[in-house]
């Protein structure tokens, strides 16, 4: 009896290298504090993942339309429909970005994302071991964090 072996599907190197070094550089520049640098960065590791979705597609096909040709010989159409999706995600972020970009711009001249007050106010109480003003001991806790912390203290 033949065993059926499927071909084995070899990947293109260069485009393998073209992602990592777009998703590279996009993690870098969204590291940072200027949201222009964020949307540049959003906007690589975007297309990284879309160039992505086409190498893992494998290698090109007829059409993927009914009575056209084989089953076997058509091209999957799952990772084009999710690279569109990926664009028009990446798309609306790019938008989001840029209103809250030129929004901080008018409100501050920069673009760079300031330090929130309350988060230093809460991380200078927590390195004094101290509790906000705010905190309750009798109020009943509403997550199991809080609830496993009660039943494991004596």
């Amino acid at each position: 009896m033949i065993a059926l072996i499927e071909p084995t599907i070899e990947p293109n190197v260069t485009l393998i290298i073209v992602v990592a070094a777009l998703i590279a550089t996009g993690t870098v520049l969204v590291l940072d504090r200027s949201l222009v640098r964020i949307l540049l960065g959003l906007l690589l590791v975007g297309n990284g993942v879309s160039i992505l979705y086409i190498v893992v597609a494998g290698e090109a096909g007829d059409p993927p339309f009914v009575g056209a040709s084989e089953p076997g010989e058509m091209s999957d159409p799952l990772p084009q429909a999710m690279v569109l999706t990926a664009i028009v995600i990446s798309l609306a972020t790019m938008g989001f970005l840029l209103a809250l970009a030129y929004r901080l711009w008018q409100l501050s001249g920069t673009d760079d994302v300031p330090d929130d007050a309350e988060d230093a106010r809460i991380l200078d109480l927590a390195l004094a071991n101290e509790t906000s003003s705010t905190y309750d001991p009798n109020l009943t806790p509403t997550s199991t964090a809080d609830e496993s912390a009660r039943e494991s203290s004596p």
